[in-house]
């Protein structure tokens, strides 16, 4: 037996390498998951020719399952939920289960803009091809529904005869660009982007160069005064400042995001002027795509590696490895002036005429509806529309003599203009009606809980959101709503699982009512669905009593009792 002193000759056990996260950066290029196998099999963007020369002459059976539920995304197309499925169902079938043979096409509208072609295009598309279907998302997009895989090219080929496309509308691409509606007109504006999202969609969207991010990728570019682009909630952001010397240009701010592991972006404390603006959205980008995790795709976004580097490594990096110089430090964004960021009603325009904003129920509008509100976009303005990040639609252009003829021309077919605080906050996503990942159903939810609230609660006339969602992703931005609302299955009166929220409270982007924050969840709330109206009429008849001169519903909750919230 050796003595003590006898050095061992036996080698210490070889240290298991280091899992990496994927990063391309730094040499994980190995297919890590399906989707990254996926991806690195074919580009998404590769799969439009094969739907065109393919799919639409062969029909739905012909399609490739990684195309179908992959590479689809990268064109705006996802399979619609079969009807009939339960949401009990939604997380243990598997995905051809779940495949309707129809589609959901999601039309890309940078900065929200459309003009009178390309809205009556969408208006033929949905009755001619998705049953006359429509819904406006929280991300100035409009979705149809019912859409077959041999129409898709017709669809195409109407759409960019007028500039519009589904091009990385989803999938892990830059999705739209979120812009203010009132860009360009609005009199306290302090920077018109539109140049800056036309320069990045032009140069970006469609090109090889960043089809391949680690997961999908949300940009917004606003000067608006009130902030509506809500730049705290998405992956990169550029928000309109004037530096010292007077100057206007761009505050950046990088990884926000909601869905399960909720974030507020980050500051990188820089000041960008317009014409940098393209190269430094690439750069964060190119970031995203070579430093991004891609091993676990619930990590995949960018938020967790702003997260873990902070905004000074990340700046620093964009600087040394990305731009090639260093960009100077700038002032933030001043705060919003109200709690109600959007555009609904009717104001003036720097230019001397008005523009009227509107509200449609949560987004639901129709083929035949679009057709009306381009038509009276024609007869009253210039015919210049928008859409918003809160499921409205602005008409630009109107002069002033004619602003109340619009208002009650849109009010016949139910779209206010001076709608009630139900109808104008809140917002519901596409739920269990069409989406595969939906436990409970949402728009017409939604629609029937305002109706409820503004019969039962008809003076009520505080800003107040309620954010409807059918499953815990957030897609309707649950977390930084007054009243969140997620769905999953609860247990009734008589042990039987039904359809249900669980209730998140008190949730903000800030705004005059001071910084924001994510709403807080009380232990055990949730409500049936049949349940709903009561609850909401309960908790907001509490505020309504106890709030102080100014106060907002996300100070009270603060403050408010347990009791009070139940």
């Amino acid at each position: 037996m050796p003595s003590s002193t006898t050095k061992s000759t036996a080698k210490p056990p070889a240290k298991r390498p280091k899992r990496g996260e994927g990063q391309w950066a730094l040499g994980y290029r190995e297919p890590l998951n399906k989707n990254e196998e996926n991806k690195k099999n074919d580009d998404g963007l590769n799969v439009r020719r094969r739907i065109i020369d393919i799919y639409a002459h062969h029909g739905f059976d012909s399609i490739d399952p990684a195309d179908l539920r992959g590479r689809f995304r990268w064109y705006g197309l996802y399979t619609q939920r079969r009807p009939g499925i339960d949401g009990g169902k939604t997380a243990v079938l598997e995905p051809e289960d779940l495949d309707d043979r129809y589609f959901m096409l999601r039309i890309r509208v940078d900065g929200g803009q459309l003009d009178l072609a390309q809205l009556r295009t969408i208006a033929d598309i949905s009755q001619t091809y998705a049953r006359g279907t429509a819904d406006l998302t929280d991300r100035q997009n409009i979705q149809l529904h019912w859409v077959e895989i041999e129409s898709v090219p017709a669809i195409w080929a109407a759409l960019e005869a007028v500039g519009l496309s589904t091009t990385e509308a989803c999938g892990d691409t830059p999705r739209v660009i979120l812009g203010c509606p009132l860009a360009g007109i609005d009199a306290d504006e302090v920077i018109d982007a539109t140049p800056q999202i036309r320069d990045i969609a032009g140069r970006y969207v469609g090109s090889h160069e960043f089809s391949n991010l680690p997961r999908k990728y949300k940009s917004a570019l606003s000067g608006c005064p009130v902030q509506c682009t809500i730049h705290e909630i998405n992956d990169v952001a550029f928000v309109g400042v004037v530096n010292d010397d007077g100057e206007p240009g761009f505050d950046v701010w990088v990884g926000g995001g909601l869905s399960t592991n909720p974030m507020f972006a980050k500051r990188l404390g820089a000041f960008v002027r317009p014409d940098q603006v393209h190269e430094v959205w690439a750069g964060i980008t190119g970031i995203f795509r070579d430093y991004g995790y891609r091993r676990l795709r619930h990590r995949a976004r960018i938020k967790f590696l702003m997260n873990d580097w902070g905004p000074e490594r990340f700046r620093e990096v964009l600087e040394k490895e990305y731009l090639g110089y260093a960009l100077p430090d700038g002032p933030a964004p001043a705060p919003p002036p109200g709690d109600r960021r959007d555009h609904v009603g009717i104001r003036p325009q720097r230019d001397g005429d008005y523009y009227v904003g509107f509200a449609p129920k949560v987004g639901r509008v129709s083929g035949a509806l679009l057709r009306v509100i381009a038509d009276l976009a024609e007869e009253y303005g210039s015919g210049r529309v928008r859409t918003t990040t809160e499921q409205k639609m602005v008409i630009l252009d109107v002069p002033q003599s004619r602003t109340e003829e619009l208002a009650d021309a849109l009010e016949r077919h139910g779209l206010r203009v001076r709608p009630s605080t139900f109808q104008r906050q809140t917002m519901a996503c596409t739920g269990i009606e069409y989406c595969k990942l939906a436990i409970v159903e949402t728009k017409q939810r939604a629609i029937d809980l305002i109706e409820e609230l503004e019969r039962r609660l008809p003076d009520f006339d505080q800003p107040l959101t309620i954010n409807v969602n059918g499953c815990p992703n957030s897609c309707a931005r649950i977390q930084t709503a007054d009243i969140g609302l997620k769905g999953q299955l609860v247990t009734d009166a008589d042990g039987n699982q039904v359809e249900g929220f669980q209730i998140h409270l008190g949730g903000s982007l800030g705004g005059a009512g001071g910084a924001g924050g994510f709403g807080k969840k009380v232990r055990g709330l949730k409500t049936t669905a049949a349940a709903l109206p009561d609850y909401v009429e309960r908790v907001v008849r509490r505020y309504d009593a106890q709030r102080a001169p100014g106060e907002t519903f996300a100070q009270w909750v603060g403050r408010a009792a347990e009791a009070d919230l139940q």
